[in-house]
C-alpha cells in the first residue's frame, strides 16, 4: 500500500517509527508536511497538491497533526476523506479532540468519570468558580495548552483567584478543575488502537512538579490497567470516535477520571516504557481497514 504520514517534522520519533513499521510490512511510506499542502476544491474532483505535484494513488493516511496547526491539518485530512482515502484519525474526531471543553462535554454525556470542571466566559465572580470546584487546591488550565504548558496548580483561594483573573485579563480561555490529591502527581496513559488497549504506562512528574508530562521531565513505567481503567479508556476512545488515541486518566478514590483523549499521542514514551511495538499496531490497524 501507499501510506502517507502527515507530519511537519520527519525527524520526530513517532514519524520515524511509523515509517519504519510500515516499510517493515512492505508498504511504501511517504511523509507529507500538511502545512505545505494546497487543497483544490472542485465539483467531484477534490485534489491535494504537494511540492507542485498532485497526490494520487494514496491508500491510507496516518495524521500526526500538531495542536498549533489543528485548523489547517484537519482541513487536509478532510480533503483526503473527500478523495475516498482511509484515514487512521477522522477529521471530525481530530477537531473534536482538540476542543478540550467539547471533549469533556462528550465524555460527561457518556457517563465517564471526570475531575469536576468549571468553564466560564471571562466571569469576574472568581469566588463562585472556586466554590463550584470545591475550593482550593485546584488546577487551572488554558484551553489551548498542550504538553503541560499553561497548567497551574493554585494551592489556596487567593492564588486561584489571582491566576484566573490574570488569565481572563489576557483574554485567555481557561477551565478550572478539582485537584485529585490521591493521584500524587501521577497519571495513566492508555494507548488505544482499533478498540484495543495496546499499551499503558504510569507517568510521574519530576520532584516538585504536579504535572506528569514526559516533555516536562516526568518519568514513565509500565502498568497493568484494572478492568475499570481499561473499560474507561476504551469507552473514551470510542465516544470520541478515535481509532488511535492516548487516553489520560487519574487514579482516584472514585475510580478512573479521564483528563484528556489525545488524537496524536506520541509513541516514544509508551514504546520506551512498555517495550511494545505500538507503531506496528497502528500499521496493522490501517491494513485491516483498507
Amino acid at each position: 500500500m501507499n501510506i502517507v504520514v502527515l507530519s511537519r517534522n520527519p525527524k520526530l520519533y513517532s514519524t520515524k517509527r511509523l515509517v519504519q513499521a510500515g516499510e517493515e510490512r512492505g508498504h511504501n511510506m511517504l511523509i507529507v508536511d500538511h502545512s505545505k499542502c494546497d487543497l483544490v476544491i472542485e465539483k467531484k474532483n477534490p485534489q491535494i497538491i504537494y511540492q507542485g505535484k498532485k497526490l494520487e494513488n494514496i491508500d491510507a493516511v496516518i495524521p500526526r497533526i500538531g495542536a498549533s496547526i489543528t485548523f489547517y491539518g484537519t482541513a487536509v485530512v478532510r480533503q483526503f476523506e473527500m478523495m475516498k482515502v482511509f484515514t487512521a484519525i477522522e477529521s471530525i474526531a481530530l477537531g473534536r479532540s482538540r476542543d478540550k471543553l467539547r471533549s469533556l462535554q462528550i465524555l460527561s454525556r457518556a457517563g465517564l468519570g471526570l475531575p469536576k470542571t468549571v468553564f466560564t466566559n471571562y466571569s469576574k465572580n472568581t469566588d463562585h468558580i472556586i466554590d463550584s470546584i470545591g475550593g482550593a487546591p485546584m488546577v487551572i488550565k488554558l484551553l489551548e495548552g498542550t504538553q503541560g504548558i499553561g497548567v497551574v496548580l493554585a494551592e489556596n483561594k487567593n492564588a486561584a483567584s489571582s491566576v484566573i483573573e490574570a488569565f481572563h485579563g489576557l483574554k485567555a480561555r481557561v477551565i478550572a478543575q478539582e485537584f485529585i490529591e490521591e493521584a500524587k502527581g501521577a497519571d495513566i496513559r492508555a494507548f488505544v488502537v482499533d478498540g484495543v488497549v495496546v499499551g499503558a504506562m504510569r507517568r510521574s512528574g519530576k520532584p516538585g512538579d504536579f504535572r506528569s508530562n514526559l516533555h516536562r521531565g516526568g518519568t514513565a513505567e509500565v502498568i497493568e490497567l484494572s478492568d475499570d481503567e481499561e473499560n474507561a479508556a476504551l469507552k473514551a476512545a470510542r465516544v470520541m470516535g478515535l481509532g488511535v488515541a492516548g487516553v489520560d486518566m487519574l487514579q482516584s478514590k472514585n475510580g478512573p477520571l479521564i483528563m484528556e483523549v489525545n488524537s496524536s499521542p506520541g509513541l516514544e514514551g509508551i514504546e520506551s516504557a512498555t517495550g511494545i511495538d505500538i507503531a506496528k499496531s497502528i500499521i496493522r490497524y490501517v491494513e485491516r481497514n483498507v
